[in-house]
């Protein structure tokens, strides 16, 4: 059966628009109380949300829903993404439900939800939720509802997190971006008290500047901000803190591959990193593998999506994984993603290392790289395809171990996607084209 509410991450769209109207925000939490009710003879679920004006009401029918199939809501209001995941999983909580649309602009949001693992649902209970919801929403009537603050959730959420790193942070200045979102409040407070000094931006929400020119998504902002106040480094986080981009004191951006190799070297230096093995994703910069290569470690490869790096992890049994925009993964910590857990780990190393985040980025190279789309009029397999093979394989040769190509389709539009990476600018170049050419001719619109 396909899919009409659940996505890769949950239930999005524009808040007060089908699915994330007040029926379907009511039909979620009424179908996951009554899953709840079979998981436990005392069921409660815990709601949190960033910094959206919609969040709000958002949480109250989702609240409304779960009452409503007589199963108590905890409200914790402002609270990331990883916070509500491991507030689920170690409290008393069948389940948990993140309000928020992560990086998007405030106009749109959405419904994550978490079983007691701290894991998002698996796609049968999904889908299963989904059936339920769609049945319950024509006729949901939501009622007012007042939800009482648990304010200790953002507490423990904290102590975990000052739990995993045993150091302090003194005669470090460290600058945070908080993209008016759900860290805006929690960061500061956890770096101030590990013994930064700390500059914060981007930390006075009002509903709607989230993520607005600021934030993992904008990270000039970052660049300015940590020149301008002298700082060794910076953090940028997205609206729902499940991720983190750096910014070194010289204002050099450091992505989730630099931060791969520099988490990577440091485990691997501590007797950490099982298997020497990192997973990342088929996006991920050729100068990640090259690097890790020349420290003796194997890069996997996943498809995008942190879902994907995690089934791979946990398949190869790495305890390191992530995404170049700054999603990483830490499984021995966390079951998701976390900003500030990731910038924790990340100056672990430059504490423990005494050198600054210029310095751990040396050996990271980052290969040229050329994305060529195409329009194409029908999509088949590309190992179907023997001209597009035979320029693939002129390309691996020409590159000789020095560069890769990733040729994929678009899930959403009628594109075919050249990539190509390599140790020269101008064969990238001449590949990227002659590739993306034959496929225009073997596929391309007529």
């Amino acid at each position: 059966m396909s899919r009409q509410l659940f996505g890769t991450d949950g239930i999005r769209g524009k808040a007060g628009e089908p699915p994330l109207d007040k029926p379907t925000a009511f039909a979620l939490g009424a179908a996951l109380g009554h899953w709840a009710k079979g998981q436990s003879s005392d069921p409660k679920v815990l709601l949190g949300m960033d910094t959206r004006e919609s969040g709000h009401w958002l949480a109250e029918a989702v609240a409304a829903g779960l009452v409503s199939a007589g199963v108590e809501p905890h409200f914790a209001g402002l609270l990331t993404t990883p916070g509500v995941a491991y507030n689920t999983k170690h409290g008393p909580y069948v389940a948990g439900v993140m309000i928020s649309a992560s990086h998007n602009p405030y106009e749109d949001n959405g419904l994550k939800v978490f079983d007691h693992s701290g894991f998002k649902l698996p796609d049968a209970q999904e889908l299963a939720l989904e059936t339920e919801i769609l049945r319950i929403r024509e006729t949901a009537i939501v009622l007012p509802l007042t939800l009482p603050l648990h304010e200790e959730l953002a507490n423990h959420y904290l102590e975990f997190l000052s739990s995993t790193f045993p150091h302090s942070l003194a005669g470090l200045r460290i600058v945070l971006d908080c993209a008016h979102g759900a860290a805006s409040y929690l960061a500061p407070r956890l770096f101030t008290q590990l013994g930064a000094t700390v500059i914060t931006v981007a930390n006075q929400p009002d509903g709607r500047n989230i993520n607005a020119g600021v934030g993992a998504l904008h990270t000039d902002y970052l660049r300015d901000a940590v020149l301008a106040n002298n700082a060794d480094l910076g953090v940028a986080f997205d609206g729902d803190a499940d991720r983190a981009l750096f910014m070194t004191g010289t204002g050099v951006r450091v992505d989730g591959d630099a931060v791969l190799l520099i988490c990577a070297r440091y485990l691997k230096a501590q007797g950490q990193l099982d298997g020497n093995i990192v997973v990342a994703t088929v996006m991920s910069n050729f100068g990640l593998e090259v690097a890790l290569r020349h420290e003796g470690i194997t890069l996997d490869r996943a498809a995008v999506g942190d879902k994907y790096v995690q089934e791979e992890m946990i398949r190869s049994g790495s305890v390191l994984g992530g995404e170049q925009s700054g999603h990483i993964l830490f499984p021995k910590h966390a079951t998701t993603g976390d900003g500030m857990l990731t910038a924790l780990r990340l100056l672990e190393a430059v504490v423990t290392s005494g050198k600054s985040l210029d310095q751990l980025c040396v050996g990271f190279e980052v290969f040229p790289q050329l994305l060529v789309n195409v329009r194409i009029a029908r999509k088949m397999p590309i190992e179907f395809i023997p001209a597009v093979q035979a320029k693939i394989a002129e390309c691996e040769t020409a590159f000789a171990g020095n560069g890769r190509v990733l040729v994929r389709f678009s899930g959403t539009e009628p594109l075919a996607r050249v990539m190509v990476e390599g140790d020269d600018l101008e064969k990238v170049k001449h590949h990227a084209h002659a590739i993306a050419a034959t496929l225009e001719a073997e596929l391309g619109v007529k």
